[in-house]
C-alpha cells in the first residue's frame, strides 16, 4: 500500500487496529462476550462498546478547532461524544458499532485534514501535543484494549485472532 500522506498512514493504522478489535470479538462464542476475569472486570461487550465510545471522542475532539482534552470532565467528553451508544452483549450489534464508529470517525478526522491534524492539542495531562501525535495515543488505548480480548479468548479456551493470523490458523 502506497499513501499520499501522513494522514492517510495514521488513518490506515487506525483501520487496522480497529479491523484488529472486530477480529477479537468475532473470535469470542457469543456466550463469552460477557465474561469477566474479575467482578471489577469489564466483560469483553463492554471493552468493546469502550473502545466505540473512546474512538468518536478521540476523533470528535480531534478533530474540533478548538479541541482541548482538558475542557472536560472524561465522563462529560463520553456524554457529548457517545450519546446515542447503548450497551449491548449482542455480537452482530457490537461487531457494527466498531466498524460504524471508526468509519464514521475516519470521515471526521479526513474532513478536518491534514493540516489542522499537525496542529497543537492541549492533552489530558495539560501537555501540548501535535493533533496526529494525539491519534497515536488514540490508537495505542485501542491495541491495549485489544490485548485484553485476546487474553479473555485465552482465559476461556479460545486462540486469539492474531494468534491464529500469525500461524495461518485465521478462519
Amino acid at each position: 500500500m502506497s499513501f499520499r500522506s501522513l494522514l492517510d498512514e495514521i488513518l490506515e493504522a487506525w483501520q487496522y487496529t480497529r479491523a484488529g478489535v472486530v477480529s477479537e470479538i468475532k473470535n469470542l462464542p457469543d456466550a463469552s462476550l460477557t465474561f469477566r476475569p474479575s467482578p471489577e472486570s469489564r466483560s469483553a461487550a463492554e471493552i468493546a462498546v469502550h473502545i466505540a465510545e473512546s474512538g468518536l471522542m478521540m476523533a470528535g475532539e480531534l478533530s474540533r478547532p478548538d479541541g482541548n482534552f482538558q475542557r472536560k470532565s472524561f465522563p462529560e467528553f463520553m456524554k457529548e461524544y457517545a450519546k446515542g451508544v447503548k450497551p449491548t452483549n449482542d455480537k452482530k450489534a457490537l461487531l457494527s458499532l466498531l466498524t460504524k464508529t471508526q468509519q464514521d470517525g475516519e470521515k471526521k478526522i479526513r474532513q478536518a485534514g491534514e493540516l489542522h491534524m499537525l496542529q497543537l492539542i492541549t492533552r489530558f495531562d495539560g501537555e501540548q501535543g501535535s493533533r496526529l501525535a494525539w491519534m497515536n495515543h488514540g490508537i495505542s488505548h485501542e491495541e491495549y484494549h485489544r490485548g485484553q480480548l485476546a487474553l479473555y479468548a485465552r482465559l476461556v479456551g479460545k486462540v486469539p485472532a492474531l494468534t491464529q493470523l500469525i500461524y495461518g490458523k485465521a478462519k
